[in-house]
């Protein structure tokens, strides 16, 4: 459906325990909520900014190879109101995050504080053009993980989980 409008992004991703300084979780921030397909890199997000209440939506497709670096084929459709009410059947396999942007090592970053089933668990994620780019990419300061290759914290699978499980995939390492 989307082969011919994959966009080929690097990322970076780490855990952290809070939101670096300034932020609070007062902050300015966006709602996100994605729906995923069963077993499938296809989500419906409908995305929502709180101070003014407006709402997006957009249908979306990765497919990623985990390495030290995610490689990830990413394809978007933003859908207007009446084209998200037809696709709302998908919803129910649901994750809730809060994302805040900020400056790590002098780069952009969306910070996401999950909410309900995986309270407690905090992902940086950090975009690069190339694979080197991203490879020569310092750890920031509030990382307390890389979790780049790691699978385990892609979207598709968190939707299955909740934090214990989280905690112990962790402890198990």
């Amino acid at each position: 459906m989307f082969d011919n409008s994959y966009t080929t992004i690097f990322r970076k991703v780490y855990l952290f325990t809070a939101l670096p300084e300034p932020l609070t979780p007062a902050s300015e921030h966006i709602q996100l909520f994605d729906n995923y397909l069963p077993e499938t890199g296809i989500r419906l997000r409908s995305l929502r900014i709180p101070e003014t209440k407006a709402w997006r939506y957009f249908f979306e497709q990765e497919r990623v190879e985990f390495a030290a670096v995610r490689s990830i084929k990413h394809a978007v459709m933003e859908l207007d109101e009446k084209e998200y009410a037809h696709l709302q059947i998908f919803e129910g396999n649901e994750i809730r995050k809060n994302r805040y942007f900020a400056q790590l090592n002098a780069r952009p970053a969306t910070l996401d504080i999950y909410l309900g089933e995986l309270w407690g668990l905090n992902v940086a994620t950090l975009e690069f053009a190339d694979e080197s780019e991203a490879l020569a990419y310092p750890q920031p300061e509030i990382a307390v993980a890389d979790v780049s290759a790691d699978a385990f914290f892609s979207g598709p699978n968190l939707v299955q989980l909740k934090f214990p499980d989280v905690q112990a995939h962790l402890a198990s390492e």
